[in-house]
């Protein structure tokens, strides 16, 4: 009874690549009364005659599967379809969709890679018969392409995830690393280095006058050291001279 009840609140439901028997998919019944979009791709469909009563439906997703006929059950089983995308499907020529024209709100219908689509004038053909559709394989008779929302029966749930994603990494590098941050940490390390090569060259400044002091004090102490050798002859001159004023004496 609670699945029951469920199904009852469900208003999309995606069943894609689940296997149909004999043109039924288990537990898709009638028991989903406000379902408004259904997805059905590549399940293996040959018709859509098993299809529950889902009067609320606006979306039918039918693409891949091998559907040759049989469409007009869809105004019986789905009154209120806005959106029919038969792509991939087995639809050979126009009478195949003649009853469509009896899904009065119908305005999107999707045929891409069906064989219907190589006949001559086919797009106009289309539109002709079907006077309600707005949009044919995405484009109106102008050939303007359609909004999103029209083009795609679930673009609008993809593009909300995208944005969530979007969202999350956006979160995720901000709290890893602010730029800001990272801009003043590579501040903070080019200015050491221009310290490092200032102290660099202000060490080479300091050690250029050392050695220019000891240079000269090395000069300085060489010439005291000259003089000194200078007044050696001397001295021993006069020490000469002092002996000779002995020997006179004697």
């Amino acid at each position: 009874m609670a699945i029951q009840r469920q199904s009852k609140t469900v208003k999309e439901l995606v069943l894609d690549n689940c296997r149909s028997n004999e043109g039924k998919i288990e537990g898709l019944t009638d028991d989903f009364e406000e379902l408004e979009f259904l997805s059905t791709i590549n399940v293996g469909l040959t018709s859509v005659a098993n299809l529950p009563k889902l009067n609320k439906l606006k979306k039918l997703e039918l693409s891949d599967n091998r559907i040759s006929g049989g469409l007009e059950v869809l105004s019986e089983k789905c009154p209120t379809l806005t959106h029919l995308n038969l792509s991939g499907n087995k639809v050979k020529d126009l009478s195949t969709i003649g009853p469509l024209k009896k899904l009065e709100s119908l305005k999107s219908l999707d045929l891409f890679n069906c064989e219907v689509t190589n006949l001559n004038d086919y797009r106009e053909n289309v539109f002709k018969l079907l006077p309600q559709l707005t949009f044919l394989d995405g484009y109106d008779k102008e050939d303007k392409e359609a909004p999103d929302s029209d083009a795609e029966a679930y673009v609008g749930l993809d593009d909300d995830e995208d944005d969530d994603e979007d969202e999350g990494t956006e979160e995720d590098y901000d709290e890893d690393a602010a730029p800001g941050e990272e801009d003043d940490d590579d501040e903070e390390v080019e200015e050491e280095e221009d310290d490092k090569e200032s102290g660099e060259e202000e060490d080479d400044d300091l050690s250029g006058e050392e050695e220019e002091e000891e240079l000269k004090e090395g000069e300085e102490g060489f010439d005291e050291r000259g003089e000194k050798r200078k007044r050696a002859p001397a001295d021993e001159g006069e020490d000469d001279d002092d002996d000779d004023s002995d020997d006179d004496e004697d």
